[in-house]
């Protein structure tokens, strides 16, 4: 966690892009800014849907990518523990104080092995995802080595189409052989549905998630009956919690996008019809820009651009104003159309990002605001562990 005594001897405009009790007027952009009250709330707001519903939530991690935000997550939430993609991340997290550490990933190079299999002697619980039986040996030689417990999730492709078995005897097949080897453990699922959570339709995600949901009940059934129990039957992400909450069968969630928000997420509708981040969850992430040259009448040039933010979803909105249109970005200048030349030169403009993930990767620092101060200054700590 970021010790604010560290942060005195760095130089605004050059270290960082803030310093706690500087106002909200003067930080140096582009940066992440987050809202404070907003993302506290929606820490809050899902954490207590978790424990109403019966819930674990393991936050995600490659989300934010930060110690910090995943602590207050631990302390406002109740979180779990957190999940991320790569061994290096989960890494960050361990020497951070998570005590519980999924890599929601395949491990299969030797050298990762080996330092996952490191990972418990931080004091973490480490679990990793597994869907080939040829990655199980290596994982248990790993494991004996080094004297840790490696625990293991079968992940089943339940729509993504990327890693995971088939549903069904598969799933045995890989948790029996699991079971077998020393120094692992079968801890249970894993099915993330990613390939629907930004589905637009609240309908279609709700049948993309039932197709999921009963391979997995097939799956649970099916390793009942072959004497294994999973303590954990994992997955969930922002647009389909509420259907993994009440499938009888998930019991981990593993949202991440809901505690910042992004421009991609906030399109897709709830059940009512109404966009997510005007009814569900707010935004608290933005990139902070500022106007740096009003030459051509109708359009704005901002400091953010390519450099500052993943266009991998969408261009990013303007929060809070309809006046204006982030439209056109190249590597250091976002274009923004000012028909009525509202905007002046050194104004500021809140970005909502098109996809936080990726977004979070490119900076070195959150700028934590409340009541227009500089509050705190929370560093991207897993930025570019990327192995």
């Amino acid at each position: 966690m970021n010790d604010m005594s560290n942060l005195k001897n760095l130089e605004v405009g050059f270290d960082v892009p803030a310093l706690p009790g500087m106002d909200e007027a003067d930080i140096q952009t582009p940066c992440l800014v987050l809202d404070l009250d907003a993302l506290e709330r929606n820490i809050k707001k899902m954490g207590d849907f978790a424990k109403a519903h019966g819930m674990r939530h393991r936050v995600h991690g490659k989300m934010h990518k930060s110690v910090d935000v995943a602590l207050l997550q631990e302390k406002l939430g109740g979180s779990c523990g957190v999940c991320c993609q790569k061994v290096s991340e989960a890494e960050v997290f361990a020497r951070g104080g998570i005590k519980d550490v999924l890599v929601s990933n395949q491990v299969r190079d030797l050298q990762k092995i080996d330092r996952l299999a490191r990972l418990p002697k931080l004091g973490a619980r480490t679990i990793c995802c597994v869907d080939d039986i040829d990655n199980v040996a290596d994982l248990s030689a790993a494991a004996m080595k080094h004297g840790t417990t490696i625990e293991c999730l079968v992940e089943i492709d339940v729509g993504a189409g990327r890693c995971g078995v088939q549903f069904g005897q598969p799933v045995v097949d890989l948790a029996l052989a699991i079971d077998a080897a020393d120094g692992l453990k079968f801890a249970g699922i894993q099915a993330y549905q990613g390939a629907m959570q930004h589905l637009d339709s609240y309908d279609d995600r709700q049948a993309k998630t039932a197709i999921a949901v009963d391979q997995v009940r097939t799956s649970v059934d099916l390793l009942k009956a072959a004497g294994l129990e999973c303590d954990i039957v994992g997955g969930g992400g922002t647009g389909s919690y509420y259907f993994e909450s009440n499938s009888g069968v998930f019991n981990e969630l593993q949202c991440g996008s809901y505690a910042f928000m992004d421009a991609d997420y906030g399109r897709i509708l709830d059940k009512d019809g109404n966009r997510i981040d005007e009814n569900e969850w707010e935004n608290a992430l933005f990139i902070l820009t500022s106007v740096m040259s009003h030459a051509k009448a109708d359009k704005a040039i901002v400091d953010a651009g390519l450099k500052a933010q993943s266009v991998d979803s969408g261009l990013p909105t303007i929060y809070g104003r309809k006046d204006v249109q982030y439209v056109k970005c190249s590597d250091e200048h976002g274009v923004v159309a000012d028909p009525d030349g509202v905007l002046k030169v050194n104004d500021k403009l809140k970005l909502v990002p098109g996809h936080c993930d990726p977004t979070c990767n490119v900076h070195d620092w959150y700028v934590g605001v409340r009541d227009g101060k500089v509050e705190t200054l929370w560093p991207v700590s897993a930025r570019g562990k990327a192995y």
